[in-house]
């Protein structure tokens, strides 16, 4: 299925790694977004689960190997060209995730489509779009409440 100009939207699964109150965000190395901060992820593929689709997506952007929670959001990321025409149409499922218990928060390897990683707090998220920074900042409410219940 080609992504750009697409027949139909197409499902994409992004990934808020949360680790001691920060998140991974990348760097893209391709479009949409190419240049922009953002959250590890990408296209589903056919027979996936949405879970198998995360943990696949980043451990082939960065090497880490994640445990999917829960979903944080869904919602739709269309594009259009210069005439109004849809470039892309993504309906994107991001899920919180954590580490893999053998897992170290060193251990990003940027690769795919990431040409940069780093981890960043809650006030330290300056170039990243807004539709990801309110999933961001909604992932972490969700975490601390997660963590006052264990």
């Amino acid at each position: 299925m080609k992504r750009e100009y697409p027949e139909a939207p197409i499902v994409g699964v992004g990934a808020v790694i949360v680790h001691q109150g920060r998140v991974l965000l990348i760097e893209r190395g391709q479009e949409p977004l190419k240049g922009e901060w953002s959250l590890p992820g990408g296209a589903l593929e056919l027979g996936e689960s949405l879970e198998e689709g995360v943990v696949r997506e980043v451990e082939e952007e960065t090497g880490l190997e994640v445990t999917p929670l829960t979903i944080v959001d869904v919602f739709d990321r269309i594009s259009l060209d210069e005439e109004g025409r849809v470039r892309y149409h993504y309906l994107l499922v991001d899920f919180l995730c954590h580490l893999s218990e053998e897992q170290s928060a060193d251990g990003v390897v940027c690769a795919s489509d990431a040409v940069r990683a780093r981890w960043a707090g809650p006030d330290d998220l300056d170039g990243v779009q807004d539709f990801t920074v309110n999933v961001i900042r909604k992932a972490l409410t969700m975490d601390q409440k997660t963590e006052c219940r264990e």
